[in-house]
């Protein structure tokens, strides 16, 4: 397993939101939310959200309570996904 990147903090251009940077295992780097949350894998293996993991993986999983017994690991969601002016960065 690759070491966890601890990105960088940043501000959104459009939305002013606290954003975290976090290097892909592509070597792209990727807006999360700043706020870490808890995930499970379900056993089917699909999630409803897409988490990107401290060191750059992104998982299909669904968020849960931390400190849940079954939780498979933490990570963030990508900021695309919450940002409420995140179609002013798509292209045309």
């Amino acid at each position: 397993m690759k070491k966890a990147n601890r990105g960088n903090f940043g501000t959104c251009a459009k939305c002013r939101q606290q954003i975290l940077w976090i290097k892909t295992i592509n070597g792209k780097n990727m807006p999360v939310n700043a706020r870490l949350i808890t995930y499970r894998v379900p056993k089917e293996g699909k999630g409803k959200e897409r988490i990107v993991t401290p060191n750059g993986e992104t998982v299909s999983a669904e968020i849960v309570q931390p400190g849940t017994q079954d939780a498979t690991g933490v990570g963030y969601i990508s900021h695309f996904a919450t940002c409420p002016v995140a179609n002013m960065f798509r292209r045309k």
